[in-house]
């Protein structure tokens, strides 16, 4: 019999916030993959790193952090090839994931090469969403309120159309996009009732209006914006 492949979500980032079957099925696992840069540690694997165990055979998926373009998808598919020879030999695989493996996480990749094949389980995390939500200590929407979330690099047309129609917003992958997404919502007359979190849930977390944001922000930083009142003190 084949081995069971795991998708797993990590959380945003403090290790206290991944499940106890995350937890669970991590200290278990002699086999672990997860992305890394070509520089520096992975994410993934920081924040886990505490459940591993000491003799787990690592995979890591390098995938350059960069603004050119680069074939990950070649990088995906040397990974599927290598957790696929482990699984046939009836090893059960473990992909960490940041936040949630099925928002906009990488493990799509992984799944669409290799669900067909094998048993596949995914273990949802706590996604960012959720953490920076938490992080300002607003709800992120309420009762038939729209929530619309966006990807930073999105074009500014197509930004505003989308913002336009929904009464919560949340940008996603700010990071190098600050300055032109601030741009934007001050010229939409938004900035007053949006909120910018940097690493949230972790000893470096940043949290405050976007008037307030600074410069430059990293890849993992997020504003959430709110239009009108809040409904939810009002019932």
């Amino acid at each position: 019999m084949s081995g069971i492949f795991y998708g797993i979500g990590v959380g945003p980032g403090d290790p206290e916030l991944m499940t106890l079957k995350a937890h669970r099925l991590i200290s278990a696992a002699r086999i672990v993959a997860y992305p890394a840069p070509d520089s520096g540690e992975s994410f993934a694997r920081s924040i886990a790193a505490e459940a591993m165990r000491a003799d787990a055979i690592e995979i890591p998926m390098i995938v350059p952090m960069r603004v050119e373009r680069f074939p990950a998808q070649d990088v995906y598919a040397k990974a599927a090839q290598t957790i696929a020879q482990h699984l046939e030999a009836g090893e059960d695989v473990v992909v960490l994931c940041e936040g949630d493996p099925f928002f906009y996480g990488s493990f799509m990749y992984l799944f669409a090469r290799l669900s067909e094949r094998f048993r596949c389980e995914v273990v949802p995390g706590v996604s960012s969403l959720a953490a920076c939500s938490a992080a300002l200590a607003r709800p992120l929407t309420a009762r038939n309120d729209v929530l619309t979330v966006l990807p930073g690099p999105l074009e500014d047309d197509a930004m505003r159309a989308r913002i336009d129609t929904a009464q919560a917003i949340a940008i996603m992958k700010v990071g190098r996009h600050l300055p032109r997404l601030r741009a934007l919502l001050e010229e939409m007359e938004l900035t007053a009732c949006a909120g910018y979190v940097e690493r949230a849930s972790l000893a470096a977390q940043k949290v405050m209006p976007l008037a307030d944001a600074p410069a430059m922000a990293p890849y993992f930083s997020m504003i959430l914006i709110y239009k009108g009142n809040d409904p939810w003190l009002n019932p």
